[in-house]
């Protein structure tokens, strides 16, 4: 499976962005998509997922209300990110769990959002 992200930018706070996932090859050995993102000096942490099978959404505290996952039948999927903050700067990755392993296998090269007070 492979994983091209794109959309991230240069953008002011409280502007929005939309980040896109594009998946590739088995997807079919797929069964959820998600996001993280590191800040630099900080870990990887996880932002929102979402299920194939069942269309649930999760997202980590902080991103509740301003971000929204979504994907569509390809196992494409996207980040609607509102309301930027200078703390949402970080690289982005997108990933996708493997349905055998049920953890998160297939990882992106990651997209720079900078957010600008």
């Amino acid at each position: 499976v492979q994983l091209q992200a794109s959309g991230g930018g240069l953008v002011q706070a409280g502007d929005s962005l939309r980040l896109s996932c594009a998946a590739s090859g088995r997807t079919s050995a797929v069964n959820d998509m998600g996001w993280f993102r590191q800040a630099p000096g900080k870990e990887r942490e996880f932002v929102a997922s979402t299920s194939w099978n069942t269309g649930r959404t999760y997202y980590a505290d902080s991103m509740k209300g301003r971000f929204t996952v979504s994907r569509d039948d390809a196992r494409n999927t996207d980040l609607l990110m509102n309301d930027l903050k200078p703390d949402d700067t970080a690289v982005y990755y997108c990933a996708a769990k493997s349905a055998v392993t049920r953890n998160f296998t297939y990882w992106g090269q990651g997209t720079l959002v900078t957010v600008s007070s």
